[in-house]
């Protein structure tokens, strides 16, 4: 009971009134001291047992998690003499919580060459990280067909997992009127949504649509149907709807009419949507209650600099970056990653070249000729910086870590292949063109599927890390 409450101090009184304590005791007290948020405490508990079963590990296991040890929690994993389903579970959820999706696939792959079979967590979970990794042949995700056909013949009635995953998973290929409809089939079926449903509602298909009028719509119904009490997620989600939809001021309105105060998220959410439409006024409105509460984020500080960047005032981006060199501020590299053969390629912009870096690199000069001899491509350099000359400027917005992954792709995938780019956790799908590079504009599945584009557009997005 103390262990439960997290009375450390008076379950260690009773723990040592017992005589000859059994393992059971001792997970008890490891559980207790986890409880109480002493770390070190649980440490010192664990190098005193002599003999430790697998719930004793296990309990370990979850209390580094929980505390955010995910580097102690892998080494402790690794020492592990058996594992069972908890201990495996466990890891998966963790590296998949913390984004390391290679770390999660490399677990699932070691699971399957073990004697222990994957159980319901730690399926979802490798191919949830599948999906956000975008290893379509590991996982076979990323196929609406075969997804919805899984999923429409399931046995018995759906649970909420099952639910919630399709409709993330449609979202993800930009169906997000089909999750609607999903939505409304899994309310007529009798099950119940929970908070989290409405978090991947809400964001994964409304927002990327575009849904505005359905987000509200939810968002409405979650509270007066569900009785459901919205978190700082949910609010945050409808500052994403209606700032991607370009609503700045209903967005500005709604973070200010909160019940609850807004957090650094909340705020960057709404800053990224003023940098994307240009609203410069709103941004330096924003970025200053971002300063109050994360004064020390380099992110903001980019977007920030990027839009002035955008508007041409050349002294405010000078003024950011120098502001960001005092503070010794570094912008973290954008990466993206294309899955081969199984193979997961992961590039970085700038980064140190090596054979599969100049396989890319070349491939990449071949694809920027042509675009400009047969398509009549022109880069735009309006936004890097002022103070180099136009040749460089070029040469900068040619190394996007996008734009290397896509040539890579092109450069070691067949003819009519799919390629598919993961670019900050989010999903590019593009048709190798058939005969010249310049059919690209025809072939880009875009999330919000707009009509066919020019190649220049399509092009310009990709140099700026918009993600299509």
């Amino acid at each position: 009971m103390y262990a439960e409450c997290g009375f450390v101090e008076f379950a260690w009184k009773v723990f040592v009134q017992i005589p000859q304590p059994n393992v059971v005791a001792w997970n008890l007290v490891l559980i207790a001291y986890f409880r109480g948020s002493d770390v070190s405490g649980a440490d010192k508990v664990f190098g005193l047992l002599s003999f430790r079963n697998l719930t004793t590990w296990n309990v370990m296991l979850a209390g580094y998690t929980k505390a955010g040890g995910l580097e102690r929690a892998e080494g402790l994993f690794l020492q592990m003499p058996s594992r069972d389903d908890v201990s495996w579970s466990t890891m998966i959820v963790e590296f998949s919580h913390n984004g390391c999706f290679d770390e999660v696939l490399g677990v699932f792959r070691e699971l399957i060459g073990s004697r222990s079979k994957p159980n319901e967590v730690s399926l979802t979970v490798a191919l949830s990280a599948c999906a956000q990794a975008g290893a379509f042949k590991f996982g076979m995700c990323g196929n609406v067909l075969m997804a919805r056909l899984v999923f429409e013949r399931m046995l018995g009635k759906k649970t909420i997992a099952s639910w919630t995953s399709m409709f993330a998973g449609l979202a993800m290929q930009g169906y997000g009127e089909e999750v609607i409809k999903y939505f409304h089939e899994m309310e007529e079926s009798g099950t119940r949504p929970d908070g989290v449903t409405f978090i991947s509602v809400l964001y994964d298909a409304c927002s990327h649509a575009g849904l505005v009028e359905q987000g509200h719509e939810l968002f409405s119904k979650m509270t007066e149907t569900y009785d459901i009490e919205p978190t700082i997620e949910h609010y945050g989600c409808m500052v994403d709807l209606y700032g991607r939809a370009g609503q700045l001021r209903k967005a500005c309105n709604f973070v200010v009419q909160m019940p609850v105060p807004p957090n650094a998220v909340i705020w960057r959410t709404l800053l990224g949507a003023c940098c994307f439409f240009g609203d410069i006024e709103m941004a330096e409105q924003v970025n200053k209650r971002l300063s109050d509460l994360d004064p020390d984020n380099c992110g903001d500080h980019v977007l920030l600099s990027s839009i002035y960047a955008f508007a041409g005032k050349w002294k405010d981006v000078a003024m950011v970056r120098r502001s960001m060199a005092e503070k010794n501020m570094k912008k973290i590299p954008g990466w993206s990653m294309i899955e081969i053969d199984k193979v997961m390629y992961s590039f970085v912009a700038g980064d140190k070249r090596n054979e599969i870096t100049e396989e890319a690199y070349n491939k990449l000069s071949e694809i920027m000729l042509k675009l400009k001899v047969k398509g009549g491509y022109i880069p735009e350099v309006g936004s890097v910086l002022h103070d180099i000359e136009e040749e460089e400027k070029e040469d900068t917005m040619s190394k996007h870590s996008e734009k290397l992954a896509v040539a890579f792709g092109m450069a070691r995938l067949c003819k009519g292949s799919t390629i598919r780019i993961v670019k900050n956790l989010r999903v590019t799908a593009v048709n190798v063109p058939s005969i010249l590079i310049e059919e690209l504009n025809d072939t880009v599945l875009c999330n919000r599927r707009p009509g066919p584009g020019t190649i220049k557009t399509i092009v310009e997005r990709l140099s700026i890390g918009t993600i299509l």
